[in-house]
């Protein structure tokens, strides 16, 4: 089966970068389109993408610090439909994260191999995901602390009840106001009641916050809570290192 062409634009500061970026992906099936060292050469006169189209993937080499990341917001901002592609010279877990909430469609760490490489961004030309492996290991640690921020004060010194704290617990197993007023031999309004100034003591929104609170500050984990609510994290299947796809 003939595979799309898939066109290439390689952002570096370094030239050599380029030169081996482009070695590397010189194929039948990728198209290297252009090669520059700041991002405004990829733009028309209007300031938007030139080939901004499904089959372009921009590959940004990371170079020195805060490069890479400035240039896929830059770019971000600018595309519709270009793939985005960040090489970083090594792992970090908050500028994996961040590079994916700027707008990045896949994050490469450069330790890989050249066929690791060309297989990632063919996978990122076809709407993929695509994450180094390492991020799989920080998840399960980082849902909780992420989501949680920078909350770092007890239940005590937030002022909750003892009934209050029970109520938080219930809303961390994912029960009902209907169900935790029957929990505790009280009326649902007084639930409510109890529910709004367990939210305005902890200073947060919704119950998924204050579940996700309660989890910071060692209340029990949480059985059922909508991640919807909460960005980035998601509730994952065994997954594919390279690809991100359910294994």
């Amino acid at each position: 089966m003939m595979l799309e062409v898939v066109q290439i634009s390689l952002v570096a500061k370094n030239e050599i970068a380029r030169e081996g970026l482009r070695n590397i992906l010189s194929s039948d099936n990728f198209r290297i389109e252009a090669s520059v060292s700041d991002i405004s050469a990829l733009l028309d006169p209007q300031g938007n993408i030139e080939r901004d189209d499904d089959h372009h993937v921009i590959v940004i080499d990371s170079g020195n610090a805060g490069f890479g990341l400035d240039a896929c917001r830059k770019l971000a901002a600018k595309r519709s439909r270009t793939r985005l592609a960040l090489l970083m010279d090594h792992y970090s877990f908050e500028d994996v994260v961040e590079a994916f909430q700027i707008g990045a469609d896949g994050v490469i760490i450069k330790e890989i191999s050249c066929a690791p490489l060309t297989e990632s961004i063919r996978l990122v030309a076809l709407g993929e995901k695509v994450f180094p492996s390492q991020l799989v290991n920080n998840l399960t640690s980082w849902i909780p602390t992420a989501i949680a921020g920078d909350w770092k004060v007890s239940a005590a010194s937030v002022g909750l009840s003892d009934r209050e704290i029970e109520i938080l617990e219930s809303i961390m197993a994912g029960m009902a106001n209907k169900v935790i007023a029957r929990q505790f031999g009280i009326c649902e309004a007084t639930v409510k009641v109890h529910v709004k100034a367990i939210l305005r003591k902890l200073g947060v929104e919704n119950r998924t916050q204050a579940a996700t609170w309660g989890v910071k500050n060692g209340l029990g984990e949480p059985v059922q809570l909508n991640l919807r609510e909460v960005r980035p994290a998601r509730a994952l299947p065994r997954l594919s290192p390279v690809t991100g796809r359910a294994a």
